[in-house]
């Protein structure tokens, strides 16, 4: 099969929308496009009714009832909603959250924000595999913790944090348990019941939805969570997340929830082989490569390799038919390595050589055989290339070098 360029493996960063999402989407952009919370006539009806269709379908992927469904913009405003709004409702029972250092900025500032206004965190640290474990959540929760927020799998890593057996930490001290699971929603079976969460984000476009619409997670007993919204107005949403609903969006992302529900399991086999093809290929030819965090507590689709002595943006450069993403951020001021990766105790010059590849339902066979002959041959190009490996192989320590803005 002849391979179509470019070749997308960022789906971490977002999925394309399958069209038998778009397709019951459409109706709601022309036909039935009235208001959800018009309820006096037909075209108001409708629209409630792909709402509550769409609320049910996101509900059962997840394991929830479809009244703890509410409807946001996305997974940072989820985030955003669940983390603030928990802080303040509950502000009179202590002061004092737990997150962990590689979290996602959705999480991070959010946090940072209420740190400002005077809450303690307590910021964990993830071993080298990137995970954080149960165990480290019991001996940072204390008398006056409200809310544990960390993530279900890293965005850049796809290491699979112990949420389930953390939620069982938090029950039994009564602490609410909040998790981003945006990169495992729709990837992986969801029981919020079984898992002991709370509140939980995620957003559609990371599922093959259409973007700009996510939902929040609500548990309604045991305990029945409340927040404090941070939009304010006519009260849709039982109050938490005032606005007219994008209805269109809303019946995108239920569609794709349901899509995700019948075929997640396959996906995950086709893909987990997939990636270790991918893996296998390349280290097998450039015994430099280091597969980052945990060795199978990883996302079936994700891999996140660096190339010691090869800048991550250079690497990207050379195989820029390869939709990729690096681990390190660059800014034309500075060049700063992943803080996901850094956080695992990695070295600069590792953290400045690594890529992030994401695999989804569109990804072939075909696809990652080039990819691994692309990445391999270019590595090898670049290393003949780079200062760093001639100053390793003088017998330099990289260690010692000072990387700074320039």
């Amino acid at each position: 099969m002849a391979i179509q360029f470019p070749i997308y493996l960022d789906h971490n960063s977002t999925t394309p929308m399958d069209p038998r999402v778009l397709e019951e989407m459409t109706p709601f952009f022309l036909n039935d496009f009235g208001n959800a919370s018009s309820r006096n006539h037909a075209f108001g009806w409708a629209a409630e009714k792909g709402v509550d269709n769409a609320r049910a379908q996101v509900a059962s992927l997840i394991g929830a009832s479809p009244k703890e469904i509410v409807w946001t913009s996305g997974a940072t405003e989820s985030n955003n909603l669940a983390i603030k709004g928990a802080a303040e409702m509950y502000a009179s029972k202590g002061k004092h959250l737990i997150s962990a250092i590689h979290e996602h900025k959705a999480v991070l500032d959010p946090i940072k924000r209420l740190q400002k206004q005077g809450y303690e965190v307590t910021w964990l640290e993830p071993g080298e595999d990137g995970i954080i474990t149960a165990e480290q959540v019991q001996d940072a929760i204390r008398d006056d913790t409200v809310l544990v927020s960390l993530m279900w799998a890293n965005n850049e890593l796809g290491t699979i944090n112990q949420i389930p057996e953390i939620g069982a930490v938090c029950k039994s001290k009564d602490v609410l348990l909040h998790t981003d699971a945006t990169q495992w929603v729709g990837k992986m079976p969801t029981d919020v019941e079984a898992a002991g969460v709370d509140l939980l984000s995620a957003t559609g476009h990371k599922f093959y939805g259409p973007k700009g619409c996510g939902f929040l997670y609500v548990r309604r007993r045991r305990p029945r969570v409340r927040l404090t919204a941070l939009i304010d107005g006519g009260g849709h949403e039982r109050g938490m997340r005032s606005g007219t609903l994008n209805v269109p969006g809303i019946v995108g992302v239920g569609a794709a929830a349901a899509l995700c529900e019948a075929e997640m399991s396959d996906d995950a086999i086709r893909l987990g082989k997939l990636k270790k093809k991918l893996e296998d290929g390349i280290t097998a030819k450039l015994d430099m490569a280091v597969i980052n965090g945990h060795p199978t507590e990883r996302l079936p689709h994700t891999t996140n390799i660096s190339f010691p002595y090869v800048e991550g943006e250079s690497l990207m450069m050379a195989i820029k038919e390869i939709a990729v993403s690096s681990g390190s951020a660059c800014t034309s001021a500075s060049l700063e390595p992943s803080y996901v990766l850094k956080a695992l105790g990695l070295g600069d010059e590792l953290a400045h050589s690594s890529i992030r590849f994401g695999m989804g339902r569109i990804t072939t066979e075909e696809e990652i055989d080039y990819t691994i002959d692309k990445v391999v041959t270019n590595v090898q190009k670049l290393l003949d290339l780079s200062p760093l490996w001639e100053m390793v192989q003088e017998g330099i320590d990289i260690n010692t070098v000072e990387w700074g803005a320039h």
